[in-house]
């Protein structure tokens, strides 16, 4: 536990000193323009920034506190309270972990755009102490979970064969959004944040009605974003099953009660297996089976990719722009649009907007291949996953699942005799 705070410190101690010097790269002037150096104090925005670090880290400290060490459900939900009033309401969702994917991507895409400071704290932040301690940003600290856990009341189990597909939605998701942020086409998370409609008290009448339809569906399905469509979430579940620390149901000897089985809403509690020959066979040779389909899956995916990727091209302004500007010039279409219209007004050439539209279908051609493969891949390993068959002898939380809510803490028997629960005491008698 000491090295894991020692970490912690190191961490932030960097990102004070590297936030002091500059949040965001100045632009790249060419024009022989000289950049001036204030003499007055950073602007209040800076501060903002700083602040939302400081805040960020000491919240992810406390959550890793909550349900590691203290094992507390009341303190893992009144974190989530602050986090949802002040990363959400206060800070209207932005900036977040799981939109910051975008800036990363597009960073890797686009040589121009320099990923800024905050962006990078943010994406890379949570995903560090999820290395070491699991995923406690999901348990208390993310604001979109915050508020779907919040309004969960009647949770109902989601059936394994229907669970298994859709758990497939967050990787296609991530991709989806690495492919069109790379590609300067769109910050597709952002565009369809279930909840910033409500964090800003203004959007869209279609995102208002969409946040409300989720959270209608989170008061009978744990998180069903979280679950089922958070990029970030994918990426976290990556990094979780590495972590030193996670979430153990008992700190004893496991009972077999069930109890936590039956408390957790997001399914992932793991049973103890029972030990059956002809099932571990049966799972070697579906293993064999994927394993060797694996490289004709991602290759399938590849050339799939390929071929849509001037389909995908249309979704981009400046393709659009070009495919305008070609019509009007060979009178396929009448009038202009203030697209082209603003186009022309510059006094460039439309070869110039040719040009341009060429570079971003080719960029399309490489990055919808890599989506393609992507999702070829994570097709193949959630099968060969399901083909492997882990002993178990007791009830686990899921390394890569579990988002550390701590309520199964409060259900075990032995967690809550250890806190001196009668009940719980007599329970344990009557089962020795």
């Amino acid at each position: 536990m000491r090295k894991f705070w020692l970490w912690i410190g190191a961490l932030l101690s960097c990102t004070i000193t590297t936030y002091a010097i500059e949040r965001f790269p100045p632009p790249d002037f060419t024009s022989g323009y000289k950049i001036h150096v204030p003499t007055t104090p950073p602007a209040r925005a800076d501060i903002y920034g700083f602040i939302d670090i400081a805040v960020l880290v000491l919240a992810l400290m406390l959550a890793s506190y909550f349900v590691i060490w203290r094992r507390s459900r009341r303190g893992v939900v009144l974190l989530s309270v602050f986090s949802l009033i002040y990363f959400g309401f206060y800070r209207h969702g932005c900036i977040c972990p799981i939109g910051s994917i975008q800036n990363v991507a597009l960073s890797l895409g686009d040589a121009g755009y320099k990923l800024p400071l905050l962006a990078a704290v943010f994406f890379f932040t949570p995903l560090l102490f999820a290395f070491f301690v699991g995923r406690v940003f999901c348990a208390a600290v993310c604001p979109l979970g915050a508020i779907q856990d919040l309004f969960l009341r009647k949770p109902v189990k989601v059936p394994e064969w229907l669970a298994q597909p859709l758990s497939l939605l967050p990787w296609i998701y991530l991709g989806a959004a690495v492919l069109f942020a790379a590609t300067n086409t769109a910050f597709v998370i952002c565009e369809y944040d279930p909840f910033v409609a409500f964090f800003r008290l203004s959007g869209s009448l279609t995102m208002l009605i969409y946040g409300g339809l989720v959270l209608l569906l989170a008061v009978y399905i744990g998180r069903p974003y979280c679950r089922f469509l958070c990029p970030y979430g994918a990426l976290l579940r990556l990094v979780s099953p590495l972590a030193k620390w996670r979430v153990t149901i008992t700190p004893d000897k496991c009972i077999q009660c069930r109890l936590c089985e039956k408390a957790c809403p997001f399914g992932e509690i793991r049973m103890p297996t029972q030990d059956m020959p002809t099932k571990r066979q049966e799972g070697k040779r579906q293993l064999t089976l994927w394993l060797a389909m694996l490289p004709v899956i991602v290759t399938a995916g590849v050339l799939l990719g390929y071929l849509g990727s001037a389909q995908m091209s249309h979704t981009n302004r400046n393709v659009q722009l070009a495919e305008r500007l070609w019509k009007e010039e060979h009178k396929s279409v009448e009038g202009t649009t203030d697209q082209t219209t603003a186009f022309n007004k510059l006094g460039s050439p439309n070869a110039v907007s040719y040009q341009k539209a060429l570079a971003v279908q080719q960029q399309f051609k490489s990055f919808g291949m890599w989506f393609g493969g992507w999702l070829g891949l994570v097709i193949s390993l959630k099968m060969i996953m399901l083909s492997i068959r882990r002993r178990r002898t007791d009830y686990e939380a899921d390394s890569a699942g579990c988002i550390g809510c701590a309520r199964c803490y409060v259900t075990c028997p032995v967690e809550r005799a250890r806190h001196g629960d009668l009940d719980a005491i007599k329970l344990l008698e009557e089962k020795s």
